[in-house]
């Protein structure tokens, strides 16, 4: 009770000192600060309600000892191979210790390429293997090894990777059922609704977070959503990476002042932060300033004002001091000789902290819970995750629930195929069966665009909608939730119905309105032969987006690839017998040889052709039957119907082996 009596002292002060300045602004903006003030106050009340559920948990403490990290890097571009072979080396983080206990904030401060992510992306283990890194990571006075980072620290990136087109509830929901084995769906609601609660989430609860697209939430609330999906699994420590980027003062503001009341409930926070504004000063625990990779100082806000005063560079008045203290450490590159005197400042701020009680207290700390005999066990947090097939149908609801929300995108999938079949349609109108008006010209068109365009419609797709949920899985997979190869299952799981039906739809205009071959089971062997090449496409795409980050790379490349198939598969350009010999056998691994000789069969096997003309050309009406076509292009094709098309589904199951191992693969690559 007195420490609630204490911060509602704290907080009326605070709105106190705001009272007199807020009398001077406009109309509007004194409404806005209004708002922002009620809004702090709900918080605290929000976590004081809350707070009366004390936590079990006993206190525990994070130690950062001489951490230190280097790269190694290319010196010159890779065309100019004298100088590319050259590497240099280049210190990122040099000898960074700090202390932290639970109940505290600390913020890091600092101008862009200090430090700051660096020593976050260290700590939580989410740090590259290109470079060196050095110290060592306590909890509690335990070392932690490499592999538990990742069950002990909660981390929310600068950006927030959200499905669009869920509520804030139903993504909340979804985290929850991936985190938490064990519990049933009344125990899930429960915990969301208090996470929701604890956020100041409940009135968006049924809310879609939105995007450029179309709109939905608040940023600062997206912001907090992201923080909520962290808490679900009841994490000690919180690591914040930029959290009040893209945000304005205000929200900002109501950001950190919300971080400070969750490290009140006996958790440790930590948050890189980029001009803060000087309210914020009594609600950071801790101040921690980074330049050129140094830890210039780290210590509370009233130890800040002190240190920096006695080094000579007192705070004027009115003036933001966190402003001011990282302008005086910051290194000024215009010119040869700002940058040497304020690299010799920053140095000699550094040693004089260094050479403070303020260090000297802490590395006390530092040795005081690493001497301790009655360590405490290390916060891990929650471990109960479901099984792995639990967890692929969470992500196959979560994907169909927002992917379907997404009406332009179904319209566009189930009519992209029909829009071009119409096209081929007008321009083809009604077969014949006439030879001399090319009967089988156009039959073979038609055979040669229904296998030659299906993929990329399904390359489209892919491009255009599996990123976004790439970006969710490398942030997700990172917090232990899922593999990415879950996520890759989900989506190839989601599209397989909207694929069917959308070839269906295109066959069945295409074939019946052109007036192929005249029977179903034809048509139906015509739809089953069309529809691999259309999910080979998106499957494919998939598969390289999974080891190639740039999607328009992905885009060129698959093309070629359907490019050099058809050229070499499809015996339409130059027959497959004429071709070199390492081209025949090339021809094995394309999709678009079985699907064409099935293709041709299905369509002139059995077809009697006419030659209806008083005065033929010469050879005009030589072609009297379509087996003709088969025997002289694709001899012993109707003998290998059966294997064609066994030889043409089996390329779905081993594109999904690939992709299982091109995400393995991508996991490593973003976890190191």
């Amino acid at each position: 009770m007195d420490a609630e009596k204490q911060s509602l002292g704290l907080l009326a002060g605070e709105h106190g000192d705001r009272f007199c300045a807020m009398q001077a602004l406009e109309p509007e903006d004194r409404t806005r600060a209004h708002e922002s003030l009620k809004y702090m106050s709900d918080v605290k009340r929000d976590v004081w309600r809350n707070s009366k559920e004390e936590r079990s948990e006993p206190p525990c403490c994070l130690s950062g000892s001489n951490i230190s990290y280097t790269v190694s890097e290319r010196v010159g571009p890779w065309w100019d191979l004298s100088s590319y072979r050259k590497r240099w080396t280049r210190q990122i983080l040099n000898d960074v210790s700090f202390h932290v206990e639970s109940g505290q904030i600390m913020g890091i401060l600092g101008n862009s390429g200090s430090g700051k992510t660096t020593l976050l992306d260290a700590v939580s283990g989410r740090i590259g293997h290109r470079g060196t890194l050095l110290g060592e990571v306590f909890i509690n006075g335990r070392k932690l090894k490499r592999e538990e980072y990742q069950d002990c620290f909660s981390y929310v990136l600068q950006s927030d990777n959200l499905l669009s087109y869920l509520t804030v509830e139903e993504t909340l929901t979804y985290t929850a059922q991936l985190a938490l084995r064990n519990h049933s769906a009344d125990a899930i609601k429960k915990k969301v609704s208090s996470v929701m609660a604890e956020l100041s989430l409940s009135h968006v609860a049924h809310s879609v977070i939105g995007g450029r697209v179309f709109p939905g939430i608040s940023g600062g609330e997206r912001r907090r959503v992201s923080i909520a999906c962290q808490l679900l699994q009841d994490p000690r420590v919180i690591l914040l990476d930029e959290p009040t980027t893209g945000l304005d003062s205000m929200t900002a503001n109501q950001i950190v002042v919300l971080l400070a009341q969750l490290a009140q409930r006996n958790r440790i926070v930590i948050v890189t932060i980029h001009q803060p504004r000087s309210e914020l000063f009594k609600v950071f625990s801790r101040i921690a300033i980074m330049s050129r990779g140094e830890l210039v100082f780290c210590g509370q806000p009233e130890e800040m004002v002190d240190f920096f005063s006695q080094c000579g560079y007192e705070c004027p008045e009115y003036c933001n001091p966190f402003d001011i203290y990282v302008d005086f450490t910051s290194v000024d590159t215009r010119s040869s000789e700002r940058e040497a005197a304020t690299f010799n400042r920053m140095h000699e701020i550094t040693a004089s902290y260094q050479g403070s009680a303020i260090y000297q207290s802490m590395l006390g700390k530092i040795v005081q819970s690493l001497q301790q005999e009655d360590k405490q066990a290390i916060p891990f947090k929650s471990k109960e995750s479901p099984s792995g097939s639990a967890k692929l149908e969470v992500l196959l609801r979560r994907t169909v629930r927002n992917l379907s929300r997404d009406r332009m995108g179904v319209l566009m999938r189930l009519s992209q195929n029909l829009i071009y079949g119409l096209f081929v349609a007008f321009f083809v109108m009604r077969l014949d069966n006439d030879v001399s008006k090319g009967a089988v010209q156009d039959r073979i068109g038609i055979i040669y665009q229904s296998i030659g365009a299906s993929p990329y419609t399904g390359m489209l797709n892919a491009v255009a909608l599996f990123p976004a949920l790439r970006a969710i899985s490398d942030q997700e997979s990172q917090d232990g939730l899922y593999s990415k190869w879950q996520m890759f299952l989900a989506y190839i799981f989601h599209i397989l119905p909207l694929s069917i039906l959308a070839i269906v739809v295109f066959s069945s205009f295409l074939y019946w309105t052109v007036g192929m071959y005249p029977d179903t089971i034809r048509f139906l062997c015509f739809t089953a032969v069309v529809l691999v090449p259309h999910i080979i496409g998106e499957l494919l795409t998939v598969v390289l987006l999974g080891v190639v980050q740039d999607p328009y790379m992905v885009n060129t490349g698959v093309a070629l690839l359907n490019i050099a198939g058809i050229l070499v598969g499809s015996g339409f350009l130059r027959s497959t017998q004429q071709m070199p010999q390492v081209f025949q056998w090339l021809s094995y691994l394309t999709f678009q040889k079985y699907s064409c000789e099935l293709l041709i069969v299905t369509e002139f096997h059995g077809l009697e052709l006419t030659c209806n003309t008083s005065k033929p050309l010469p050879g005009a009406c030589m072609i009297t039957h379509g087996n003709q076509i088969i025997d002289e292009g694709y001899p012993g094709a109707l003998s290998r119907y059966t294997q064609d098309f066994l030889l043409l589904y089996s390329f779905l199951p081993v594109l999904l082996l690939l992709g299982m191992i091109s995400f393995k693969i991508r996991d490593k690559l973003v976890r190191h």
